[in-house]
């Protein structure tokens, strides 16, 4: 969708004027010890079709109802680090060469610079990747999920979305996302709901959800997973067949692929601390209107690469 020289063409908005600053090897900053808050925001038109070509001043960012000034724009595809979170309990033994297949389907279909790694989690969370923390190499990924992805056990969904999202905060790319798939139960976890949506509320990582439903698991809970992914402004899907799994994570990679980026360090927010909820508009030079979707808010007080790091 978008064009570009990819990790090597920044947009940067600072102070309301566009900056437009391209260097072999950079990339848009967006670890800092202030509290910067970054967006990944989807445009669609009313057909569901990716809009491309946006400039910045299309966007507005409310903070509460305060609107707030970006500090980075970036339009195109620019690499991304990006977690499989897999549930290997023992209720995906049915599912287990399908998933594999989705996983490596989805590594080959993503941006050559991406940093992907895997996580698998029954009665504790596991990383698949042995000889390196990352990988872009779908026959590697392929090779280690089929030694380690087992389903076996109970289920440690909240673990493991914890563990992503630090792990997630290890790589080099500040674009970063988790595809988790699972049916939403746990019951096997040491961490809360609650923590772990605090968790998610205070990170800068977009989770997209792929929610099975089992009607024979009571533990099954898909709406769980919706919650999650809708906080961050990803996305859940809930495929009624194997079929429909490897559906959910090409669509997942597309769009990774079509997204803006917009970071911004909040200025003239409401002072409270806690949860500040996200607002983003989007106006079309020629009056269209599109759906826009972003995360919804998130947690004031505690910077953000300070929280992702821990």
């Amino acid at each position: 969708m978008f064009t570009g020289s990819g990790a090597s063409a920044i947009a940067a908005l600072v102070l309301g004027s566009i900056v437009l600053a391209q260097a072999q090897d950079a990339e848009p900053q967006f670890k800092s010890e202030s509290e910067l808050v970054v967006l990944n925001v989807m445009v669609t038109d009313r057909a569901g079709g990716y809009v491309s070509g946006l400039p910045a001043d299309a966007f507005r960012i409310f903070d509460e109802t305060r609107p707030q000034t970006p500090k980075f724009f970036l339009a195109e595809d620019a690499p991304v680090t990006v977690g499989l979170v897999l549930d290997s309990s023992g209720s995906m033994a049915p599912l287990r060469d399908r998933v594999i297949a989705a996983a490596t389907e989805f590594v080959e279909s993503s941006n050559h610079d991406d940093e992907v790694f895997a996580l698998v989690f029954d009665d504790e969370v596991r990383p698949v990747l042995r000889k390196a923390p990352f990988t872009s190499d779908p026959e590697e990924l392929r090779k280690t999920l089929t030694s380690v992805f087992q389903p076996a056990g109970r289920t440690s969904l909240y673990d493991a979305v914890i563990e992503g999202l630090h792990y997630a905060a290890r790589g080099s790319r500040d674009r970063r996302v988790l595809v988790v798939l699972s049916d939403g139960g746990d019951n096997a976890s040491s961490a809360t709901l609650r923590e772990v949506t605090k968790a998610v509320e205070g990170s800068n990582t977009v989770i997209y959800a792929v929610a099975l439903d089992d009607p024979f698991d009571p533990d099954s809970n898909p709406k769980r997973l919706r919650q999650l992914a809708e906080l961050t402004g990803g996305e859940a899907f809930t495929p009624k067949n194997v079929v429909d799994v490897r559906k959910a994570f090409q669509k997942i990679a597309r769009d990774i692929r079509h997204s803006y980026v917009i970071g911004f360090e909040p200025t003239n927010s409401p002072l409270h601390g806690g949860f500040h909820k996200l607002r983003v508009e989007v106006k079309s030079p020629e009056g269209r209107r599109f759906d826009v979707r972003a995360r919804t808010g998130y947690l004031k007080g505690l910077p953000h690469a300070q929280l992702d790091a821990k």
